[in-house]
């Protein structure tokens, strides 16, 4: 009876290792690409036999001593939905599969920003998103370095609509409308980005080799000893931290938050605002807020109450009734809740805000707002404050999610076989560290990936930074701008675009919300670059060269479009020159034809020249008349 039972058991042990395995990205809904071979690969015990019946064909193989195992399909043209059954000892039927174009979508955070958190801004789009023919793949945002992973721990192929677009990366789901009002072709977003994530952590081993400091630092990671460590340290340094806190916070421990609580001794700060510019100073720790306001009616079930941005971690209550928390500082504060917690007359918003390091309290130049159904009332002015606990400040923490290669292996080498039409890459921001590094990490992992994907003429669309950042009256250094002419500089790398961004972000906030135009901006670059469209407007100026004549500096561009204009006013802004002792000082500047003229009487001899080079050059104003703004540069006459 016993060897029975083991003879069943090995039996039942070699069907399930037989069964076909299909990778995640090979699911109900996939998106195929459109007129070229496409690959299709999957697992089964070694030498099994695999079968694939396809649009009336049959397709066969054998897997390889690792059960590992690939069908090549022919080239298709657009068009759907298609079945796939699979056959080995089980039958796999894979449903709804269109042809169109797949663009892998990469990056930080501004290319992972959903449209979750874009609601308010987008409602329209999003009540109408409703097409089936745009669809996205999240990758599920890990990290390895022991190896190349060869499939993602989860994932599915998920159709526009109201719902499902909330789950969108933004800047994606606006590019992919553009292109698809523009070719009615079916578009597949892979959608594999991970917020601060450094250029370095997308690049393979071979690849980083380049860079000694940065394969070095891999080397450390890759047998998982180091990374334990960290991790777990990491978790008992922050538990501590916040244990430490909760148990000292006076406000937990008295109730702070209910409605009736005695808090005319409390003090007063300007709401939004930071209190270490008030009489608490650089504090970390818990600090709690309150705000009265009055209703005379209530007009409504649901009321929003819109808190701009705090740093870090904020939880909310009305009326001593619990409505929301966020635990970083990046995301808006948007709380709905049911007006059953209000009443007429005198209301309370109690806030506790929890700051680990830095700068605590309410990000400034963001609303502040109660909203019942068609009245706003305006919550900005004094609110009153107290201390519950604080804080030394929580030690930083090793993010070892970007160290180098990890989202290489776990995010992108999963990928490699599934043919695609481009890449839109947004990144930048964490890479502002060491900015003149950037364009070398970047043609070194533009390369990597074009050789994964055996495409060597892949286009690949970057965005480049966006302002950000308090505005500085006076010409100077600044690391993001130098970000952006590396950015600018790659464009000598053949079928790469720039998305120029410089005139939508926002000086508070690295997280801008204005998607739809970055989107935009890119499906302009993939029309030219990917789509082949020639005489296509794509970008705004971008600087080609420049003369010296006298003491102005003639400067040349490439993208005029048909014409070049200072956009909402008559006088250009943004211009700086210097001679050579490299003091740059604002400059005149005045469009001739298709050229700039800039000088400043005060340099005689110029000698360089620079264009919005600024974190944040707020009121820069050169653009074409195709209303793209031109990218921000610097330049030195050639001796």
């Amino acid at each position: 009876m016993k060897k029975i039972i083991i003879i069943i058991t090995l039996l039942i042990g070699v069907c399930v290792n037989s069964q076909i395995k299909l990778p995640r990205l090979i699911s109900d809904g996939m998106i195929l690409q459109r007129d070229t071979k496409v690959r299709i690969w999957g697992w089964a015990s070694s030498n099994e036999k695999i079968e694939l019946e396809f649009n009336h064909k049959k397709y066969k193989t054998l897997t390889n001593q690792d059960g590992k195992w690939m069908i090549v399909l022919p080239s298709q043209k657009a068009g759907g939905p298609y079945e796939m059954i699979f056959k080995a000892s089980n039958t796999i039927v894979v449903k709804n599969i269109l042809f169109g174009d797949v663009w892998v979508c990469s990056g930080q955070s501004n290319m992972e920003l959903p449209m979750n958190r874009l609601k308010d801004k987008y409602k329209d789009d999003i009540s109408k998103a409703d097409n089936a023919n745009i669809r996205q793949f999240l990758v599920p945002d890990q990290y390895y370095f022991a190896n190349e992973k060869e499939d993602f721990s989860s994932g599915e192929w998920i159709a526009a609509n109201p719902v499902n677009v909330l789950q969108f990366s933004g800047v994606a789901y606006f590019f992919a409308l553009e292109i698809y009002d523009k070719y009615k072709i079916p578009i597949g977003l892979i959608n594999s980005a991970l917020g601060g994530s450094p250029a370095e952590a997308w690049i393979s081993e071979e690849s980083v080799r380049k860079f000694p400091e940065y394969y070095q630092e891999y080397l450390k990671f890759k047998d998982g000893k180091l990374e334990s460590e960290i991790d777990n340290n990491d978790r008992k340094v922050n538990k501590d931290w916040y244990h430490l806190l909760n148990n000292t916070d006076i406000g937990l421990k008295n109730n702070w938050s209910k409605a009736t609580l005695d808090d005319t001794s409390w003090k007063n700060m300007n709401v939004p605002g930071y209190w270490a510019d008030n009489e608490l100073g650089y504090t970390n720790g818990a600090v709690w807020f309150k705000k009265e306001f009055s209703l005379s009616a209530i007009k409504a079930e649901n009321a929003k109450l819109i808190l701009g941005r705090i740093v870090d971690a904020d939880s909310v209550y009305v009326n001593g009734h619990f409505i929301g928390t966020t635990s970083y500082q990046y995301p808006p504060r948007i709380y709905s809740f049911n007006t059953n917690i209000l009443k007429e007359g005198k209301n309370q918003i109690t806030v506790r805000i929890i700051n680990n390091s830095g700068k605590g309290g309410f990000v400034t130049d963001k609303p502040y707002e109660l909203i019942i159904a068609n009245d706003t009332l305006d919550l900005k002015g004094i609110w009153k404050y107290e201390l519950g606990a604080k804080m030394s400040p929580l030690p930083s923490q090793t993010f070892v999610r970007w160290k180098p290669v990890g989202l290489y292996n776990a995010m992108i080498a999963p990928l490699k076989n599934y043919s695609i039409k481009g890449v839109l890459w947004y990144q930048g921001e964490s890479s502002t560290g060491k900015p003149l590094e950037y364009s070398a990490l970047m043609e070194t992992l533009i390369a990597n990936w074009r050789t994964q994907w055996k495409q060597d003429k892949l286009p690949f669309l970057l965005v480049q930074l966006a302002n950000f950042m308090e505005v500085k009256p006076n010409p100077g250094e600044s690391n993001w701008a130098q970000l952006r002419q590396q950015q600018k500089n790659l464009l000598t790398v053949p079928k790469t675009g720039l998305a120029v961004t410089v005139d939508l972000g926002e000086w508070n906030d690295i997280h801008p919300l204005n998607k739809y135009d970055v989107g935009k901006r890119l499906a302009l670059q993939a029309r030219k670059i990917a789509y082949g469209e020639k005489n296509l407007v794509a970008s705004g100026p971008l600087f080609k060269s420049m003369e010296k004549k006298e003491n102005k500096l003639i400067l040349s561009f490439t993208d005029v479009g048909t014409g070049l204009i200072a956009k909402d006013s008559g006088t250009l802004k943004g211009f700086a020159i210097a001679g050579s002792d490299g003091n740059f000082v604002w400059a005149n500047a005045t469009i001739e034809g298709d050229k700039i003229i800039v000088w400043n009487d005060a340099v005689p001899s110029p000698a360089k020249v620079r264009y919005a080079w600024a974190d944040n050059p707020e009121g820069a104003n050169f653009y074409n008349k195709e209303n793209l703004p031109a990218s921000p540069f610097e330049s030195n006459l050639k001796l």
